[in-house]
């Protein structure tokens, strides 16, 4: 029988008493795994930091500035993998082993079994999905209206709005799925030796033990990752590595139930 403040999820167990203080305790530990290898972090920034400004860009000089607001949007659904290597600086800083780029970057492959890549299809599948959905959004609130893509002026246009406001319903519902089954499948897969579905289902089993709070811990990622793109993507290169370091030490609070200490060691 699992122990009091855990719920079974063959062969784990997670944590059902998750509080507003764990989620506090994660980032300040994030913060301190941030401020103790800056470089990781900065670097695994970088990519999505200038990949995201490098195709908004494009897609002005395109003329099709309007279509930036469903990348952008779509964002946060690919974070998760970006932290992946973030992940393993917290695990190899938590259990003393040496921190070098050699093993930060071979971590992107799992435990050399190719989980981690194969969870990355799904992200990577699911972002496709997210354009297109957003195509269609588009297509039906405004085939009919004779504005294009080309500006963004065109979303103050009332019909815009109402896109705008669906378009947001489909994406939160859509971004929190994906939340659901890489918040803690994704570090597990880096600490563990086990198949991506068992990683998905004792994800999806911590966000069902934990609803409140592992809803407050996506609002944090979503909120924390728009407005860190709204400077022109630079806010990525602090917030992207502290959620991610985070997220590491709340994945071992839920399923190792280990208490969090938010200090810097």
């Amino acid at each position: 029988m699992a122990a009091t403040g855990q719920t079974p999820i063959a062969p784990y167990t997670v944590a059902n008493n998750l509080t507003f203080a764990d989620l506090r305790a994660a980032l300040a530990a994030g913060w301190h795994d941030f401020l103790a290898y800056p470089a990781f972090g900065l670097f695994f920034a970088a990519f999505y930091a200038i990949g995201g400004a490098v195709l908004v860009y494009g897609l002005v000089k395109l003329g099709e500035g309007a279509w930036s607001i469903p990348l952008i949007a779509g964002f946060p659904i690919i974070a998760p993998f970006a932290a992946v290597g973030l992940y393993e600086v917290s695990r190899r800083r938590q259990a003393g082993l040496p921190i070098n780029w050699r093993s930060i970057i071979w971590a992107l492959r799992g435990r050399g079994d190719d989980q981690v890549l194969m969870v990355a299809g799904i992200v990577f599948v699911a972002f496709s999905f997210w354009m297109i959905l957003a195509h269609g959004i588009f297509a039906i609130f405004m085939a009919e209206s004779g504005i294009g893509g080309e500006n963004i002026e065109m979303l103050l246009q009332p019909l815009a709005i109402a896109m705008l406001l669906v378009g947001s319903l489909v994406g939160a519902i859509f971004a929190f799925a994906l939340y659901a089954i890489t918040v803690i499948s994704l570090p597990m897969l880096c600490d563990k030796d086990v198949d991506f579905i068992t990683a998905i289902i004792v994800s999806l089993g911590t966000i069902r033990s934990n609803k409140a709070v592992m809803i407050g811990w996506a609002a944090i990622i979503a909120i924390g990752t728009f407005l860190a793109i709204l400077p022109a993507f630079l806010g990525l290169f602090i917030v992207l590595p502290v959620l991610g370091h985070a997220t590491w030490h709340l994945y071992v609070r839920a399923v190792d139930g280990a208490a969090l200490d938010s200090g810097g060691t």
